[in-house]
């Protein structure tokens, strides 16, 4: 019966271990940035959309819209995502928390189907891993599977590590006072591009069901620990 107990109790103890250090280690995405897994977003994910935005402080807030965004204002843009127009990614660590995200946007209009604009937000906690970069790149290989022919960037000019992902992908960056333009001419696609995009939404999908199987595996674990814990303590006051 104690051995019983003990494998109980055991991984239980060791899941809420291993969940109390996601939120302040990502050693594999800081060792291989090019492999962090970067998941299409969809209809349901709006809440965690809209939980990762307003995350952001003040100042990120305005580096990412422009303005110093408040929460309803936050909240009203992710509301207004068009999820079967535009394409939104992410990127999650293992608690499931939507740490960085792009939005590539779609004009919607016949004139100017061949252009999309891009917009990228990272929790202060997980910058210096290059993921800004990582959503990028993904972002422009999706756009050429679409025939985007141009990809646009709209920052403030004190923006420069978005400015910086521009100008290393070859964008053009034209600047205008305190706001800053730049455009990247996309490829057409090729044969590999296409196969490179199966690949990474593969990858990126794989990825979060792992984490999703994982977490509910401990959570499961922690509520058994709970039921076990309260016939304990019934025992004990049966027997006092």
């Amino acid at each position: 019966m104690n051995d019983s107990k003990d494998w109980l109790k055991s991984p239980w103890q060791a899941g809420a271990s291993w969940l109390r250090g996601m939120g302040k280690s990502h050693d594999a995405e800081r060792r291989s940035p090019s492999l962090v897994p970067i998941r299409t977003l969809s209809e349901r994910h709006r809440e965690r959309v809209t939980l990762h935005l307003l995350k952001l402080d003040a100042g990120d807030r305005y580096l990412r819209f422009g303005y110093a965004a408040s929460d309803e204002q936050v909240r009203r843009y992710a509301e207004h995502l068009d999820f079967s127009r535009d394409d939104i990614f992410g990127i999650f660590n293992r608690r499931l928390e939507l740490i960085a995200m792009a939005h590539l946007a779609f004009a919607g209009h016949p004139e100017h189907e061949k252009c999309a604009e891009f917009g990228v937000s990272v929790l202060k906690t997980a910058r210096g891993k290059g993921l800004g970069s990582r959503l990028f790149d993904r972002a422009v290989l999706h756009a050429r599977t679409k025939d985007v022919s141009m990809m646009f960037i709209h920052a403030l000019s004190e923006n420069t590590a978005m400015l910086k992902i521009a100008r290393k992908a070859g964008a053009t960056v034209k600047r205008d006072g305190s706001e800053s333009e730049a455009y990247l001419e996309l490829p057409p696609a090729g044969l590999d591009t296409h196969v490179s995009t199966l690949m990474t939404e593969h990858l990126g999908e794989v990825d979060y069901q792992l984490k999703k199987q994982a977490n509910n595996f401990w959570a499961f674990l922690a509520g058994v620990q709970e039921v076990r814990k309260g016939v304990q303590e019934g025992r004990h006051k049966s027997a006092e």
